[in-house]
């Protein structure tokens, strides 16, 4: 089996990018960036296309920032305050939680089976929360005032001031993690002092950015301690979602190019069922919102019944939801490639729609305007909106594709990928 070969320090990283600078010129350098290399991979193929869409939807944010300003998005100050943006960071920050939570099967519980995925998982949720913190950035206006507010304001009883110091500590224990990991320290003091804190960090963002909703008692569809729950939950599954999809994207949806460790932990029973576990978890949680939701007479809830009357409810629900709940139950079918693909889109797309409708749908009846107001606040997403979230997708996609191509990001312990060798030539 060929083992890639990755830059282990800093300095190696520059003599690398150095070396091809000096071998092949500028002009031939610049080609190699394009290309992702001389020799064509899955990552090349979408790392163009991603960055450049990525930039083309930035510059045009930014132009239509520059100028109509934040009239650019369908929001306004009385009616929905929050709309595509905000749920596209929300997609993006807790699937990047859900990355971690799914890494830490392997560093912190001890799961050896899943340590091939464990520095992919938290590559992933660095560039994931990346993501989502630019999209904030966009929408927010003014994004550098949070650096002296937050310090001097400490606001300590308001939800989001903890959910910015969580992210904090979360975004800088992912990067000592990965660093560890990309140092091979996987199974060291250290690297277990970082893993469980950096798990409890993660669980604690992922419950705060539910607070931040869940505490609105004016917004009785976002009202209660089921919101933190809800986020913890369906951030380990978007996370698990995403793992699936771009660990076959990196090896070009052929598993027969795996290392024995991942090719093991791909066609083997243990994700198909952590995967199917999440996702019918999610599913009576799912129900369950939308069943008091629609059964109760309280005012403010009667987002519900628009939100069921709707074709993306009905998406969500049995084909982004319940399809893929029935595929990962039937053995062996839930160990294939193609039926692990395609159930793990369908659950992305699905939490993309949730995301949305939970935001928007939380802000459909108006508040503070007396009974004279019979209808529901309207909103469709504007073209800057939709530009920020193909930022995000387009965004993450492109440091992926760089991060895989740079770094080695299926490498396990020995021991993890001998015993699969080993497994395999007895299965042979």
């Amino acid at each position: 089996m060929n083992v890639k070969q990755e830059p282990k320090t800093f300095g190696e990283v520059f003599a690398l990018l150095a070396g091809l600078w000096r071998d092949n010129g500028a002009l031939g350098f610049l080609r190699l960036a394009i290309t992702l290399g001389k020799t064509p991979t899955p990552a090349g193929r979408w790392w163009a296309a991603s960055v450049f869409v990525a930039a083309a939807s930035a510059l045009f944010v930014l132009y239509q920032l520059a100028t109509v300003g934040h009239k650019a998005f369908n929001t306004s100050s009385d009616g929905v305050n929050w709309g595509m943006a905000i749920s596209s960071y929300v997609y993006f920050a807790l699937m990047s939680s859900g990355l971690t939570m799914v890494a830490s099967l392997g560093t912190v519980f001890g799961f050896k089976q899943f340590l091939p995925i464990a520095k992919r998982c938290i590559f992933l949720a660095i560039i994931t929360l990346i993501a989502a913190f630019s999209i904030l950035a966009l929408e927010i206006g003014h994004p550098f005032r949070m650096l002296w507010s937050m310090p001097t304001g400490l606001q300590i009883h308001s939800p989001m001031f903890w959910m910015g110091v969580f992210y904090s500590i979360d975004l800088v224990l992912l990067f000592i993690k990965f660093y560890l990991l990309w140092q091979d320290k996987c199974d060291t003091w250290l690297s277990h002092a970082v893993g469980l804190p950096g798990f409890v960090a993660v669980i604690l963002v992922s419950g705060m950015l539910g607070l931040v909703f869940g505490s609105m008692v004016m917004r009785p569809m976002w009202f209660g301690p089921f919101t933190s729950i809800y986020y913890m939950l369906t951030a380990a599954l978007c996370g698990a979602a995403a793992i699936v999809v771009t660990t076959y994207m990196a090896y070009g949806f052929d598993s027969k190019r795996m290392p024995a460790g991942l090719r093991a932990m791909a066609t083997g029973h243990d994700m198909p069922m952590v995967f199917a576990t999440l996702i019918g978890l999610t599913l009576v949680m799912f129900v369950t919102r939308f069943w008091v939701g629609l059964w109760t007479n309280q005012d403010g809830m009667e987002g519900f019944k628009v939100l069921a009357k709707t074709p993306l409810f009905h998406i969500e629900l049995w084909v982004g939801l319940v399809l893929p709940f029935l595929m990962m139950l039937r053995r062996p079918a839930n160990t294939r490639m193609r039926y692990q693909i395609v159930a793990a889109f369908l659950v992305l797309g699905a939490m993309f729609i949730n995301r949305y409708e939970f935001i928007i749908g939380g802000q459909l009846v108006p508040m503070f305007k007396g009974l004279w107001v019979n209808s529901l606040e309207p909103y469709v997403p504007s073209i800057t909106e939709w530009s920020l979230s193909i930022m995000g997708f387009a965004m993450v996609l492109a440091m992926y594709a760089f991060g895989d191509k740079l770094f080695d990001l299926s490498a396990a312990p020995d021991e993890v990928e001998d015993l699969a060798a080993k497994t395999q030539l007895e299965a042979a």
